[in-house]
């Protein structure tokens, strides 16, 4: 097999769009609102698009100070975003998603890059940058349902003890569904990926079994310090 990945012309990309145009225009007589949509797929090319070009300039630059400089935005906006299911005392709660990003995404990257990987350099922006925005991507996702949850059923008058467990319980829904269906239902973006690229499947298999764990992971233990942070806050009125 071929090593190199096949190369997507603009104009094949451009074919990628008319599927799109389709569900755009069928949300705009059904609804009116496909302009929410036009939008969200405006901001998508540029958003990528200036990815893209910073991406390249950071592979290429190796400066580690560069590298972590982006992990640090990386982990503040995922730290905020993660909140926004909190309507009250989300400034205050920040300080506990940021923490607990920090240690439960943080911890499990040097993990993995460090310990499986063995990066060299250690900062190899290539697999650092990307694995980064995975794990503080996973953790942000858990810790959002996580605070939902644990507002929800304290809510309805359980115990702390008893609305953590079902908060914890449900943070991990997406992963552990990710877990039963991988590889049966969906082959996940890095093993494709790497399976287009001419990586063999045993390859990439083990890759993806990193990377489910690494995720799995720090989504548990991110969701878990922060029900556990937050405790003092529960109940507190704006």
């Amino acid at each position: 097999m071929d090593n190199i990945i096949q190369v997507i012309s603009l104009n094949h990309l451009a074919l990628a769009f008319i599927p799109v145009v389709v569900v755009i225009i069928i949300l705009h007589k059904w609804s009116h609102e496909g302009q929410e949509a036009l939008l969200g797929i405006s901001r998508m090319l540029a958003q990528l698009l200036i990815v893209g070009y910073f991406l390249a300039y950071l592979f290429e630059a190796r400066n580690a100070w560069i590298v972590v400089a982006v992990l640090a935005v990386m982990l503040f906006v995922s730290s905020w975003i993660s909140l926004r299911t909190i309507k009250i005392h989300r400034k205050a709660r920040y300080p506990y998603a940021l923490f607990s990003i920090f240690i439960g995404g943080g911890l499990v990257l040097i993990f993995i890059t460090q310990g499986v990987l063995e990066l060299e350099p250690w900062y190899a922006p290539r697999y650092l940058i990307p694995l980064a925005g995975m794990i503080f991507s996973s953790s942000m996702n858990s810790i959002s349902l996580a605070a939902e949850r644990i507002e929800a059923e304290m809510g309805r008058g359980l115990e702390y003890e008893k609305a953590r467990s079902i908060a914890l319980r449900a943070s991990l829904i997406p992963i552990i569904n990710a877990l039963f269906g991988v590889g049966l239902v969906s082959l996940p973006g890095m093993m494709t990926g790497q399976i287009l690229s001419g990586v063999s499947p045993l390859i990439a298999v083990r890759y993806q079994i990193m990377v489910m764990c690494m995720l799995f992971s720090a989504s548990g233990i991110s969701a878990a310090l922060f029900l556990m942070l937050i405790k003092s806050h529960l109940g507190k009125k704006a």
